[in-house]
């Protein structure tokens, strides 16, 4: 066996091997990638498919003098290997000392911190336009592929690309998957010029004025070096559409299939708690109920509904009921608008952070226009993840959506009721935040202590969660059963508020409370839209300080919002002399890369132990 891939310590040692060397370093790189994901975990199948021509990529071209620009970069783990990070994954005391997406703090090689999808083409672009403008040199690269074609910004930067008139070469990674499988009619196009050896007639890059050539077998290291040598330095936009499979090496059952995007390493197998499956795959359930009765509720998927508990058994079974549209999030809102304003139900599910992609759809088509429909936010929160898929910006990003109804639920019972709601008469855009894994860890203790029974409110709710006896909200606004608050135990002098998947921590905080002797009121707000100013009010009878939890950004978030009730004053409103202390917890204005998650906790005081603290001396 040849052991190549340990002398290899940047491009230029690659290029002192012979091409007839490099399927051997293609063979060992393929092994270490899959004995990296067994232990560690990543995102296998992507980066297996690409081996090949990542390394031709670096055997042709000189980086970073020449820009290569890994779309979304979740299969840049060959690059990173090759460009002097090969002991993260060779070497298992190092596992991790890397993210799994380019970046340019860790290395000149990456020009981009990347981790959403289509944008490849657009940066490719604009280097390639600042380098002609200021008389530089070099190639720019755009790789892209995985289903990231059937991203809108994918088509702009095509569009683009199509009417500069130097250096650009875009390589089309062929892999005939995104995530699941390819959605949308350009993939039959595509399909047309596999089969036709790339001679096809209908062909969607040359009509929109780049020059086309296609590799038969993108696995072939020598032939895409072939390829790479022709159209290096060339003086215009070319696509080089190369058709590769996707987990090559895994084998016949492990192959070209959606469950090796993503590998869990081994020892995960089972063990942690995973809220995103668990209360999706309770959500879908629920809805799948009502298809037969409902011929226009409609559940869509922007290309992500494994990780969100859309199995495949669930969608075969839902029929025209389910739509995966791609990677499309600013198409998959509007077309979410779309069949709500056509009488439609759609339910939109995806990542708090690709919802990020659609803010402008979310705000106009969805919001402004009122339509009735539902966004499923998963991933939402401070997180132990890496920069790119941060969801701690949820709660300001939609909180301040004008017209846009936000709910939190507490508990999987809560979330149905929500959804149930939201999908009923109730006729208004709502998003409903996904509960994570601290409101799953307590579901699965048994629930919370201090909880009691339930409560009806409304005629699509059954129930709100349950509540102590001692209930001080007041009657919701008309029409939304969530826009009040509920008191769930009694106490007084402090008062904590817990959002969402916050709340646990908040009952957790009143527990330590207990212990010294304050017996604190917990408040379940339920959304995070409004604010609830008559219970807020009527906390100031018993109550000297105000507590509010939330695990996403403090800075325009939830918690701000009371605090700036409690102090806001205007011509109509008593001075008071005992005016309301209040203390949020939340996270900071911050973008986190791979923190663990407790190490967050204690970074932002959010555990029980510091929130009572902080509560008692504010006394």
């Amino acid at each position: 066996m040849s052991d190549f891939l340990a002398g290899i310590n940047g491009p230029s040692d690659l290029k002192h091997l012979a091409v007839d060397q490099l399927p051997d370093l293609a063979d060992e790189i393929r092994r270490a990638l899959l004995t990296y994901s067994h232990a560690h975990g990543g995102h296998i199948g992507s980066n297996l498919g690409l081996v090949e021509a990542t390394i031709a990529l670096h055997y042709v071209f000189d980086s970073p003098r020449d820009h290569i620009i890994f779309d979304v970069s979740h299969q840049s783990y060959v690059h990173k290997m090759l460009t002097g990070r090969r002991e993260a994954f060779t070497d298992p005391s190092k596992f991790g000392d890397v993210t799994g997406f380019t970046n340019p703090l860790e290395s000149a090689h990456d020009p981009f911190v990347l981790g959403h999808t289509g944008t490849s083409i657009s940066l490719a672009c604009g280097m390639a336009k600042a380098r002609d403008l200021m008389g530089g040199s070099g190639n720019v690269i755009a790789l892209i592929g995985d289903g990231a074609l059937s991203s809108a910004v994918a088509f702009e930067g095509l569009n683009e690309a199509g009417e500069l008139h130097g250096n650009l070469i875009i390589v089309l990674n062929d892999n005939e998957m995104s995530i699941a499988e390819d959605h949308g009619g350009m993939y039959d196009d595509l399909a047309e010029l596999r089969v036709s050896k790339g001679r096809a007639q209908r062909n969607l890059f040359r009509s929109m004025g780049l020059d086309y050539r296609y590799v038969e077998d993108g696995n072939d290291v020598a032939a895409l070096v072939r390829a790479f040598d022709e159209v290096k330095n060339i003086d215009h936009p070319i696509v080089v559409h190369i058709h590769t499979l996707k987990g090559k090496g895994l084998g016949d059952e492990e192959g070209s299939v959606e469950s090796n995007h993503w590998h869990n390493p081994d020892s995960a197998a089972g063990s942690p708690l995973n809220a995103r499956k668990t209360y999706g795959m309770m959500a879908m359930d629920a809805l799948a109920a009502r298809f037969d009765r409902e011929p226009g509720l409609l559940v869509i998927s922007p290309a992500t509904p494994g990780s969100n508990g859309i199995t495949r058994e669930w969608r075969a079974a839902a029929g025209a009921h389910y739509l995966d549209t791609g990677i499309t999030e600013e198409h998959a809102v509007a077309f979410a608008a779309g069949v709500a304003r056509a009488g439609g139900t759609p339910v939109l599910a995806t990542s708090a952070t690709f919802f990020q992609r659609a803010y402008d759809q979310i705000h106009q088509e969805f919001a402004l226009n009122q339509a009735p429909g539902t966004l499923l936010i998963f991933g939402g929160g401070i997180s132990g993840t890496d920069n790119t898929h941060s969801g701690a910006g949820d709660i300001m990003m939609f909180g301040n959506v004008p017209g846009l109804t936000c709910l939190a639920p507490t508990s999987g019972r809560e979330l149905l009721d929500m959804l149930a709601w939201s999908t009923g008469p109730a006729a208004r855009p709502v998003a409903i935040r996904m509960p994570g894994n601290d409101v799953l860890a307590a579901e699965r203790l048994g629930g919370y202590p201090t909880f009691g029974g339930t409560t009806t409110i409304g005629e699509n709710t059954a129930g709100v969660g349950a509540h102590d006896e001692r209930d001080i909200t007041v009657t919701p606004t008309v029409g939304n059963p969530w826009a009040r608050y509920t008191v769930t135990r009694a106490g007084s002098q402090i008062a904590l508020i817990g959002l969402g998947d916050a709340y646990p921590t908040a009952e957790a905080a009143a527990r330590e409370l207990d212990a010294r002797g304050v017996t604190a009121t917990v408040i379940n707000p339920h959304q995070f839209s409004t604010i609830d100013v008559a219970t807020l009010d009527a906390l100031r009878a018993d109550h000297t300080v105000v507590v509010t939890v939330e695990d996403g950004q403090l800075e325009g978030g939830w918690g701000e919002k009371i605090a700036s009730y409690y102090g806001r004053t205007d011509q109509t409103q008593p001075i008071r002399t005992t005016p309301m202390r209040v203390i949020n917890f939340g996270a900071r204005k911050e973008v986190t890369d791979r923190v663990p998650l407790a190490t967050l906790r204690e970074r932002y005081g959010l555990t029980p132990e510091h929130i009572a603290e902080r509560a008692l001396a504010a006394l």
